[in-house]
């Protein structure tokens, strides 16, 4: 189900006459295959003089991510960038600090709502627009996919409009739009007392076979009738696809592939099912009721083939037919509702002891006749409204003790009733035992929802399902075994083909049914498959105006939105990995590559932050004149951001020019406005020439050179850091304001190496926190400048910009200069490898070229030597004998800081090996030379500016 809710607060502090106006109202859906796109685009006009401040609040579907937000504000724009979340010490809710004039857009911790949510101050007499884009894999249940927009502007709105695509590769077979959907329970559509035939007032629907399109656009008027307090309701589409025989549906686009396996028509699966219920006190009165009410229901579905028992847990435990699990007949159907009848809430409540009488019964039912019980499926339903009072009350051990109770025999599927939940044990309880999780509000139809939680898991069609592709033609494949596979349900599977000329791709799959094993394979032609995808993803786009466009993309999303499809699954297959982690390293491992993914599809997840740079309006309602004013994000595949930004040959080199602007936007309708701005920016093409860099680097593996003039000495030593690390080079944010982090990434080594793997510097921040906070982040690809404006550069350009204090020039393929007040600058060489051996990686060399701004007290393990003097003391040695010849050694001692440093004379070849150095070289890891150890310089994310764990130049 894909669903979102849209409210528009006014702060408190802001009197109700001066409230923005919502002058228009857009969300925009497009459905492409199942993956949905939504931009939601709303247009506030502050009517006075004094400035105005609203709150801009979207509730997104539980399982979707915001991939852009973007506003404009008094003309300006401010456009979003998603980082790493930082690690910061556990507090009390509400109790996160905000930088001035900044704002995180997060999702919140609700298991089933997220909300995003971010506030601006608008100007006197301005407009303001917000524009929000998230995505999302709608997920089949009972037969059919499920979009719902909840629409709550909190007052009537000149222009309102929802619009919702479909194309699809598959005839759309079932096309249902609901009346307007109120309140928080999630039916389905089902039994709701406001599914009756008509259509939403001025709902517009042109639909062919593989197409459909949905409008929703009431005028105020036909807003009022409905309500005039602006809570219009849920707008929800229901609608199903024509499902292939055999393996399924397979679509190819760009190298990626997505697998759709939904078979129908086969024989249900017997079951054997144990219901865990909680009777604690806090079940009394509406719960105990609706649950009973959902029970007495389930009991009637219950098919003669199953087998079943119920278990009732508080302070004590009940079961009603101890030691078994029965058939189901007339008579215990009966016997069952009269146990179900007399359950009376009282006392605490022992999770534990009902979680293992539950599994106890099921698992001594299952041992009892193997044989007998292979072709049937077995499941724990279990419902709580609380959390553990009584017995075990610690969440490891009580997931400790399911998971070594239920030993992989069967699946435990969890139900949270109400607020007082420990939803994250639930959701843990499930994954852990291949089931899932489902949240019920507290003001929900908890009947109506139990049981459609109930239809949907209480009709297997398949269980052990393993799909196989060709070995060597695929990689990087998410989840690809299954427990089993329930009926109006949808497995899909997304991957990396590895061939992309291959013609054909051989898929398997296999499964249990209730009385056979199955086998479905067939070779997929990859082209024919390619070309229809392609055709499809055109129809999209010609159906909605254009493309769909999204953040840190160019032109069309949908363009590539079977690789976005892989990057959400893998994604959400890596978040659930990290949950279900045994070790403090499997998580750091999981979350590592889970940010990585979020970082690179620009996902809002619970591993990022979404961060925007926000207006500062003066007392009289006018915006601050050094308002900083971040141009429109691009991206590294965008070419033409470069030109589009630059300026023409005859206002190159003059200050505050007027430029236009483009930005795409982030809706579907892809038409583009223009944004004409003023600024202190200049952008234009450097003359090239030789830059003098000194010696003080670290490059390739990487090594690090350090010279120091005033004794007259060059010292060189390695770091063998681990790939993913990030190395503190040069801190000095108390003073100066800057700081410069490199992050490792990983190669073999070559063959006959001392070393068991390389490492290169992929990516090199430099944090500048004066005098407002800004950045740069270099990679061998692209540059991205975060000052008054926001630029996304390609690194294969010639291109000179100057912002905010911050100075970068790019020679094409060949070195960035970074200059920070003129008088830091550091440069920066792009190594790049257009045949790359094995052991080779694009990669960065940093090199120190002006450091007169750095403080005396600047670290980092290249800032720390800036300012010192070492000397170099020769020691007698041992004599050596070689066959008639013998030699007399000596060694020499780097004394620094105090400290005895053993070095040996090396040779050393930097900037790219144009130049040969000779240094004093510093063995394992720098010891004694560097204050502390080489842990100490590992920092957590990119644009972390923490002070030296050990004090300033501390040893």
């Amino acid at each position: 189900m894909g669903s979102s809710a849209l409210q528009f607060v006014i702060l408190e502090n802001s009197p109700p006459e001066t409230k923005p106006h919502i002058q228009e109202l857009s969300v925009k859906t497009t459905i492409i295959s199942r993956y949905a796109f939504t931009a939601v685009s709303c247009t506030m006009l502050n009517r006075h003089s004094a400035a105005a401040e609203g709150v801009f609040q979207f509730l997104i579907p539980k399982n979707a991510y915001v991939s852009n937000f973007t506003m404009i504000i008094g003309g300006r724009v401010y456009p979003s960038e998603v980082r790493p979340k930082e690690k910061k010490v556990k507090q009390g809710k509400g109790g996160e600090a905000k930088p001035k004039n900044k704002e995180a857009g997060e999702q919140s911790s609700e298991p089933e709502v997220e909300v995003f949510r971010m506030g601006a101050s608008i100007p006197g007499r301005n407009r303001a627009m917000f524009m929000l884009t998230y995505e999302e894999l709608l997920q089949r249940r009972l037969g059919r996919y499920e979009h719902v927009t909840s629409l709550r502007p909190l007052q009537l709105v000149s222009r309102l409009s929802v619009d919702v695509t479909i194309v699809d590769h598959s005839t759309i077979t079932h096309l249902e739009v609901l009346p307007l959907r109120n309140g928080k329970s999630n039916t389905n559509g089902r039994n709701s007392p406001n599914t009756g035939p008509a259509l939403p007032v001025s709902t517009v629907i042109k639909q062919n076979k593989t197409f459909c399109r949905i409008t929703f656009s009431p005028n105020i008027v036909q807003q009022a009738k409905i309500t005039t307090s602006g809570m219009l309701g849920e707008f929800v589409v229901h609608y199903d696809v024509e499902r292939e025989l055999g393996i399924g549906d397979i679509q190819v686009l760009n190298g990626h592939f997505v697998h759709y396996f939904a078979p129908k028509d086969l024989p249900v699966v017997p079951k054997n099912v144990v219901f865990v219920i909680d009777t604690s006190a806090s079940m009394l009165g509406t719960k105990i009721r609706q649950t009973k009410d959902a029970l007495f229901t389930i009991l009637r579905d219950l098919r003669p083939g199953d087998r079943f028992n119920f278990v009732s847990f508080s302070n004590r435990i009940k079961v009603w037919q101890p030691n078994r699990l029965v058939p189901v007949t007339p008579l215990n159907v009966r016997d069952a509702k009269k146990f179900i009848y007399m359950l009376q809430p009282t006392g605490g409540t022992d999770i534990n002891g009902g979680i293992q009488t539950g599994s106890s019964l099921l698992s001594g039912y299952l041992n009892a006749d193997p044989d007998a019980n292979h072709n049937s499926v077995s499941l724990i339903i279990f419902l709580t409204d609380g959390r553990p009072t009584v017995g075990v009350l610690q969440s490891p051990s009580i997931l400790s003790n399911a998971r070594a109770a239920v030993k992989e025999q069967f699946c435990v599927f969890t139900i949270g009733m109400g607020n007082d939940v420990d939803y994250r044990l639930l959701e843990r309880m499930a994954l852990e035992n291949c089931g899932m999780m489902r949240r019920i509000h507290e003001d929900s139809d908890a009947s109506t929802m139990l049981k459609g939680f109930y239809d949907e898991i209480g009709t297997p069609l398949l269980s052990d399902i393993r799909v196989n592709y060709t070995e060597d033609s695929v990689q990087y494949v998410t989840q690809h075994l299954f427990t089993n596979y329930f009926n109006g349900s949808e497995i899909v599977i997304a991957g990396k083909l590895t061939n992309q000329s291959a013609d054909s791709l051989h898929v398997q799959v296999t499964a249990s049914n209730s009385d056979k094993s199955i086998v479905l394979e067939t070779d997929v032609a990859l082209r024919q498959r390619e070309v229809e995808t392609e055709r499809h993803v055109k129809e999209a786009a010609a159906g909605v105006g254009s493309g769909v466009t999204g953040a840190g993309t160019t032109g069309s999303v949908a363009d590539d939105f079977v690789e976005r499809v892989w990057g959400f699954l893998s994604v959400k297959e890596g978040l659930r990995s990290r949950l279900k982690s045994q070790t403090s390293r499997e998580r750091e491992g999981h979350t590592q590559q889970a940010t990585d993914l979020s970082l690179t599809y620009h996902f809002l997840t619970p591993l990022t932050s979404l961060v925007v740079e926000k207006p500062q309006v003066l007392a009289d309602g006018t915006m601050a004149e050094d308002t900083p004013t971040p141009t429109p994000v691009t991206t590294e595949t965008n070419k033409k951001a470069v030109s589009a930004n630059e300026l023409s040959d005859e206002t190159e080199g003059e200050e505050d020019t007027a430029q236009s602007l483009h930005l795409k936007k982030d809706q579907p309708g892809g038409q583009s406005s223009t944004v004409t701005k003023t600024t202190g920016k200049v952008l234009k093409r450097p003359a090239q020439k030789s830059v003098t860099i000194s010696k003080t680097s670290a490059d390739g593996d990487p090594h690090f050179v350090v010279e120091f003039p005033l004794s007259k000495l060059t010292v060189c030593f390695n770091i063998n850091g681990e790939p993913g690390h990030i190395l503190r080079m040069v801190s000095d944010h108390k003073h100066s304001g800057v700081t410069v982090n490199g992050k490792l990434i990983g190669a073999p080594a070559p063959a006959g190496s001392h070393k068991q793997q390389r490492t290169y510097f992929s990516t090199l921040t430099i944090v500048v926190n004066r005098p407002k906070r800004s950045y740069i982040e270099v990679t061998p690809k692209k540059v991205i400048l975060d000052g008054r404006d926001r630029l996304v550069l390609p690194c294969d350009t010639t291109v000179s910009v100057e912002s905010g204090g911050l100075a970068v020039t790019i020679v094409g393929k060949s070195t960035v200069t970074v200059t920070i007040g003129r008088t830091i600058s550091f440069v920066i060489l792009v190594h790049q490898y257009k045949n790359p051996a094995p052991y080779q990686r694009n990669h960065l060399g940093f090199y120190i070229s002006n450091s007169k701004g750095l403080s005396h007290d600047c670290h980092g393990l290249l800032g720390q030597f800036l300012y010192e003097e070492v000397g170099l003391a020769e020691l007698p040695g041992n004599a050596t004998a070689t066959g008639d010849n013998s030699t007399f050694e000596r060694s020499h001692i780097l004394k620094v800081k105090g400290r005895s440093v053993p070095v040996v004379q090396k040779t050393r070849r930097i900037y790219s090996g144009r130049q040969s150095v000779d240094c004093w070289f510093a063995r394992n890891n720098a010891a004694k030379l560097i204050d502390g150890q080489y842990e100490d310089y590992v920092v957590s994310h990119l644009f972390d500016t923490g002070d030296w764990p050990h004090g300033s130049n501390g040893a």
